[in-house]
């Protein structure tokens, strides 16, 4: 059986992935806390995901830590949806008339 995620939200930007898992290690075996961080800046994103080795966890975590604090904020503690299916985005010629659709072609 596959493991069921917990989505994380409202996170502070202080959380980091050792400060999620302890807070959760309160409800059972965590296998594994992240923090899911901004690719450019590496400044979190706001909110993570956290597997419990035992599925059974999820619901006590639910009810016990939705709406506490950590680290200053109150977040967010939900079942995480399967990622979405989403179209691969082209960036080709197809929108602007071959002209490597991102930039107008000058006149002059």
């Amino acid at each position: 059986m596959a493991q069921t995620n917990l989505f994380i939200g409202s996170l502070a930007y202080a959380t980091t992935d050792d400060t999620l898992k302890a807070h959760f290690e309160k409800i059972g075996a965590v296998a594994s806390a992240r923090v899911i961080t901004d690719r450019d800046s590496g400044r979190s994103k706001g909110f993570g995901f956290v597997e419990f080795v035992n599925d059974a966890d999820n619901q006590k975590a639910i009810d016990q830590l939705d709406g506490k604090d950590l680290d200053g904020r109150t977040i967010s503690v939900n079942l995480a949806r399967p990622k979405e299916d989403r179209p691969k985005r082209d960036f080709g010629n197809n929108d602007r008339g071959g002209n490597g659709g991102s930039f107008r072609q000058r006149s002059w």
